[in-house]
């Protein structure tokens, strides 16, 4: 079931769709390129070589060839099997598995009008083929004559788990309704698809106009010389010659907040990031939360259940809503009380230089910063000249996963990528044959969505003998022609984290693409990434990249040690930013059709739920608030925003065994790729968990780390 296990994965739907009779869309499929498997090294996609005119042929075609391929699996005549069934469904789908996974990848990280009209367009296609995949009672019939003889058959364990796992995905998908119901449900279906788009569209919109364009540069006291650069540069692209343009990143604080020492431009930057989607202009998102939160309940109502989140949680580690509100109860009071303790030591410090006014959310970063410094002698600034992105990737990433797992990068300048900023590089295993692909897109742009992600371009599978492409993307600020890139911090932590999500898909070793990589529950998938980050500060591989980018002097041993003492500083802003994100997600979904049919008040709705949970403060918003959280509108984690804290439990006990046993070596990374990374989503998730720990997790370490002991 290759095209619905990607659909499910980037939040795609299905159903069916024939190909239209235009001559020049035939034209187009006669002579497409994703019509079949790539000739370039591990099939990477021949960016080269497509045109947008591609992609609504090749989608189309795609969606047409699996619908064929669905009916010779009803209409065989042999008795169902595993092989004539769920192995066929495995094998199916492979035009629309690529074609969407390339046009989806591209429509994220380079984006135009072509591809947006696309997406809106064949989106409401997909949803209503999945749909007619997934609700087709014949093909369903076949699926549960060789799930109701599963006892007698004789499948290895990860064959077994395929036809559990494939039975259950289509009853929660509504196999079992009737008709009519199954009809309503295709509705629903598309109507979602098409309001997931919108959010997105509009969103990326809203954002790239909702830029601070700044004319003195007077107003950027406190940014280095290299950031004024950029903004210049991003001002010059943008048609503003002389002027200063300061994009804005996905979540509602934005980084030049914490150096910024003009409090008016703070103000006119945090207030543009959380107006968005909320702009009196055709760019407003807050009908389609209303709307998008309405359908949701409904269509949970006509599963027969009580909410969207109880439907999102069955098959999550969580499992139920009472579980993720019980981990809820026990850290949000701890992080609140956290945070209100760090906003009275910020106000302590306004009040000491002098300043007349209270602590307001825009003024949290930058003073922040300020008694981080007086406490731990240490400015974060210090330490941009030592995160050149380059080394940070070849002398940090690469020599962690070296070093861990035996693999080796070597750059690839014969394959291009789909966009000039992109690099290719070839992974070589630790018996020196071909792994896979890694790309590398770092710099942000306006036809880029905001946030960092990693995707698949082709996943690993021995049936159907593919090996991983997988993609990298951050949004670092593109320097000027000949200057280097220098990381923050945080910049340097994300790009350890998504590399996880990567290393996740390259060491997949499965049978079956349903599994393949980062094909785990959403509240999983995190963890390995979430563990790589413990390997930005590790000694060996820190000194190895931390270098002056001029000099080339190792970052000073002093500094890293207040870097490491000051780790856990401002955590209960940090947990508490998320965990309102995380609760302002679970209160939409958890919603009633009645309850939220009721709804009409966006904002009031969100200040209502976070006062509820007891997680409101003045100073501190959401990590995004309702009309920008792409991640639970127009991503795929609506009901699962919370699955960050819940994967960090597994993650700060697999740091705690990590540490135990002997921290950066490679046996230690072996263990951790045999029992884990490795099988993907190929079994129980918390089995694979106690496969590599010898036991369940623990939450004390969590506890431990984020200051809620």
């Amino acid at each position: 079931m290759r095209a619905l296990s990607l659909f499910a994965a980037v939040a795609l739907c299905s159903g069916c769709a024939t190909l239209t009779s235009d001559t020049s869309e035939s034209a187009m499929t006669a002579n497409n390129p994703l019509l079949s498997a790539s000739d370039l090294p591990y099939q990477l996609p021949d960016f080269a070589a497509l045109d947008d005119a591609h992609f609504g042929p090749a989608l189309r075609a795609g969606m047409q060839q699996h619908k064929a391929e669905v009916a010779a699996i009803v209409n065989n005549p042999e008795p169902p099997s595993f092989d004539n069934t769920l192995v066929a469904l495995e094998r199916s789908g492979q035009i629309l598995d690529r074609a969407a996974r390339v046009f989806y990848a591209l429509n994220a990280a380079d984006t135009n009008d072509a591809r947006q009209a696309l997406e809106a367009e064949i989106g409401p296609e997909l949803a209503a083929h999945q749909d007619a995949i997934l609700l087709d009672s014949a093909l369903f019939a076949r699926i549960k004559a060789v799930y109701d003889q599963r006892g007698e058959l004789d499948l290895d364990p990860e064959s077994a788990w395929l036809l559990d796992r494939s039975y259950r995905d289509f009853v929660n998908a509504g196999a079992e309704l009737s008709d009519a119901d199954k009809q309503k449900l295709k509705e629903l279906n598309q109507r979602l698809s098409e309001l997931t788009t919108q959010f997105s569209q509009q969103l990326r919109a809203d954002t790239n106009e909702s830029a601070i364009l700044v004319d003195d540069p007077a107003e950027l006291a406190g940014l280095g010389a290299d950031e004024v650069a950029a903004l210049a540069k991003a001002a010059d692209a943008a048609g503003e010659p002389g002027k200063y343009l300061i994009s804005l990143i996905l979540p509602t604080n934005q980084p030049s907040l914490a150096r910024l020492q003009n409090r008016d431009l703070r103000r006119r930057i945090y207030l543009a990031s959380i107006q968005r989607g909320n702009n009196a202009n055709e760019h407003n998102n807050k009908a389609t939360v209303l709307e998008l939160a309405r359908l949701r309940a409904e269509r949970a109502e006509l599963l027969g259940y009580p909410s969207h989140a109880a439907v999102q949680l069955i098959e999550q580690t969580a499992g139920n809503t009472q579980s993720v509100d019980g981990l809820m109860a026990r850290i949000v009071p701890a992080a609140v009380r956290n945070a209100k303790r760090e906003a009275a030591a910020l106000q302590q410090l306004i009040n000491a230089e002098g300043g007349n006014f209270k602590l307001m959310p825009w003024d949290w970063s930058f003073y922040a910063e300020k008694l981080r410094a007086k406490e731990y002698a240490f400015d974060e600034s210090q330490l941009k000249p030592y995160f050149e992105l380059n080394r940070v990737l070849v002398d940090g990433v690469f020599e962690m996963a070296q070093r861990l797992y035996g693999l080796r990068f070597e750059r690839r300048d014969d394959l291009q990528g789909y966009h000039p900023d992109v690099t290719v590089y070839e992974v070589i295993d630790r018996d020196d044959s071909g792994l896979g692909l890694f790309l590398f897109d770092p710099y942000a742009r306006p036809s880029k969505r905001g946030g960092a992600w990693m995707n698949a371009h082709v996943t690993q599978s021995h049936l159907l003998g593919s090996k991983p492409v997988v993609g990298n993307h951050l949004n670092i600020p593109k320097p000027p022609e000949g200057e280097a890139a220098l990381l923050t911090y945080d910049e340097v932590n994300t790009l350890f984290h998504e590399f996880g999500h990567a290393v996740h898909g390259l060491l997949s070793n499965v049978t079956y693409p349903r599994f393949s990589g980062t094909s785990v529950p959403r509240d999983f998938v995190e963890f390995p990434s979430q563990v790589h980050e413990m390997w930005v500060t590790w000694p060996e591989i820190l000194t190895n990249y931390a270098r002056h980018y001029q000099t080339g002097e190792a970052l000073d041993p002093a500094l890293v040690e207040r870097l490491r003492a000051a780790q856990s500083f401002n955590e209960g802003y940090r947990s508490t930013e998320y965990l309102a994100a995380a609760l302002l997600d679970l209160a939409w979904h958890k919603l009633s059709l009645e309850e939220a049919q009721a709804v009409t008040d966006v904002l009031g709705f969100e200040g209502d739920a976070l006062a509820q949970a007891g997680a409101q403060m003045t100073e501190i918003l959401p990590r995004y608030r309702s009309t920008y959280f792409a991640h639970i509108f127009a991503g795929g984690y609506s009901a699962g925003y919370y699955s960050y804290i819940w994967s960090e439990q597994l993650d700060a006990d697999t740091v705690e065994w990590f540490k135990d046993n002997g921290g950066l070596t490679r046996a230690n990374g072996d263990h951790f790729r045999a029992t884990l990374l490795s099988r993907g989503g190929s079994k129980d998730a918390m089995q694979l968990f106690r496969d590599f720990r010898g036991r369940d997790v623990r939450i004390e370490p969590l506890l431990k780390r984020r200051g809620f002991e």
